[in-house]
């Protein structure tokens, strides 16, 4: 039987509203891109983030302008040529990841040539942008959680971050500016970063502002996160960042973060394995890389109102993986 790709449009309402310094989510917006042949149908999805310029409707379009050659049987890699990086090129790699591995007589583990663990992993929770009471009353709530992700932007971060430690003392902690500070503001705060042990600073400064960051050893090792797309995106990355947050809506699909990630190895950078606020089908073709990472912030569909069905489960800080069967064999 021929290929056949379907692409649509989903919304996942949130249980709450998620709050960054660049506005605040209410809903998921997926694009999910469906590859069916022989009866067997693999599954992807893709996130579009207007911080790239992206929208549902163009990762629709940009799924539509290959369809042709999707149907006429191209390959993961036919994808990488025929498509940039983004949420669209997502989709359809993990959807013909999806396939294979169904197709396939490997387990997801072989596949990947990883320890791909069915037990629960540490990811981080996020505490969204509020009030310094706000933050604290729901970091009080995830107290118990090993890891907390805390968004800040350029209004008193000190403040929210004392508040957010206060309630939560023994987390570790990674604060995600999401751009918003400026190097003064970097340097500023590095015996507050000391003070409330925080392990990991994301991407502080505005990805354009990056040259500011050569030579530079922060406290806290810094992240990239907007800086970096794809493994040759690291032959530009300044010297004062130690590790890489790998998303594979960034990255173009699970293919291209395998190359990040082992790309990143090779030049002694920590991996981190994130996310956009999506369903379970985003996250499942990310155990791969997560596996193998330093940090884990896998959080997004923790805050869905409904999650599809068989997807992953959390915690106390602990996701657990998609009930077998859900993707790719896993």
């Amino acid at each position: 039987m021929p290929r056949i790709l379907s692409v649509f449009a989903e919304t996942f309402p949130l249980h709450s509203p998620f709050r960054i310094s660049r506005g605040t989510k209410t809903a998921a917006e997926v694009v999910t891109v469906l590859i069916s042949e022989d009866g067997v149908i693999g599954r992807g999805e893709g996130v579009p983030y207007p911080r790239y310029g992206e929208s549902v409707a163009n990762a629709i379009a940009a799924v539509e302008s290959v369809r042709s050659a999707i149907e006429g049987g191209a390959g993961r890699q036919d994808v990488m040529q025929l498509m940039p990086a983004g949420s669209a090129r997502n989709a359809i790699d993990c959807a013909l990841w999806d396939l294979e591995l169904q197709q396939g007589d490997c387990s997801f583990g072989e596949a990947f040539d990883v320890e791909v663990p069915r037990r629960p992993l540490v990811t981080a929770m996020t505490v969204g942008l509020d009030t310094a009471e706000n933050m604290a009353r729901f970091a009080a709530t995830l107290a118990d959680a090993p890891l907390l992700k805390v968004k800040v932007d350029r209004n008193d971060p000190a403040a929210l971050l004392k508040a957010v430690r206060a309630a939560a003392p023994t987390s570790r902690m990674i604060v995600d500016p999401n751009e918003s500070w400026t190097i003064d503001e970097v340097r500023d705060l590095q015996g507050l970063l000391t003070e409330l042990h925080v392990d990991l600073l994301e991407q502080p400064l505005p990805a354009n502002a990056d040259s500011d960051l050569a030579g530079f050893r922060s406290a806290s090792p810094i992240a990239a996160d907007e800086a970096v797309h794809v493994a040759a995106d690291l032959d530009r990355l300044p010297d004062g960042y130690g590790v890489v947050n790998i998303k594979l809506d960034k990255s173009g699909g699970l293919t291209a973060a395998l190359e990040l990630a082992a790309a990143a190895r090779q030049r002694g950078l920590g991996v981190m394995t994130g996310c956009m606020i999506c369903s379970s089908l985003s996250i499942a073709p990310a155990w791969a890389v997560a596996a193998g990472s330093d940090f884990i912030d896998l959080d997004g569909p923790l805050w869905l109102a409904e999650d599809r069905a068989g997807g992953v489960s959390g915690a106390s800080g602990m996701l657990s993986p998609p009930q077998p069967g859900f993707w790719g064999g896993l």
